[in-house]
């Protein structure tokens, strides 16, 4: 399960109102709990090989990451109030690092030039470095979240001029 799988799920679930949702698939296990107070998540998945593309992998834990309470968004990066401008969001909640490495360049900065696939920034999250990777072309108008800050799911990143 990849972790638009994930976020589908946790929005599927939000809007049901259902109590409590478990699957399981292999080794993979997700189980997602809401009540009236509080909503939040549990994933837990049996170890494997790490792969080359972003996951959200958890161990069991008492802790559990919360969930927004407001309406669930497009999993698609959406319209910017400000003219044709563009927000990519955060696709899962962690630490936010614009670089690799403290020494290292930012992966991108204002004014750069992007295209499909390059990489923005990473997201850590449950110890695993995510690499997010832009979904459009276009050009870095504002960096909207402090480097090593925490951030949540759908909170917006950047901004871009779509080309």
């Amino acid at each position: 399960m990849d972790i638009k799988e994930i976020q589908n799920l946790i929005k599927f679930v939000a809007r049901a109102g259902v109590t409590e949702v478990a699957i399981e698939e292999g080794e993979f296990k997700i189980t997602i709990k809401t009540d009236s107070a509080s909503e939040h998540y549990v994933v837990q998945q049996a170890p494997q090989v790490v792969h080359a593309a972003p996951q959200v992998v958890a161990q069991a834990t008492e802790q559990a990451a919360p969930v927004a309470k407001e309406a669930p968004k497009s999993d698609a990066p959406v319209e910017a109030s400000k003219g044709n401008l563009v927000e990519i969001k955060s696709p899962m909640i962690g630490t936010f690092y614009r670089k690799s490495a403290p020494e290292k360049p930012a992966f991108v900065n204002v004014g750069d030039e992007i295209k499909a696939g390059d990489v923005l920034c990473i997201v850590e999250a449950m110890k695993l470095f995510n690499e997010i990777e832009s979904e459009i072309s276009g050009k870095i108008v504002k960096v909207l979240v402090e480097d090593n800050s925490p951030i949540e799911y759908d909170q917006p990143l950047f901004l871009v001029e779509p080309a």
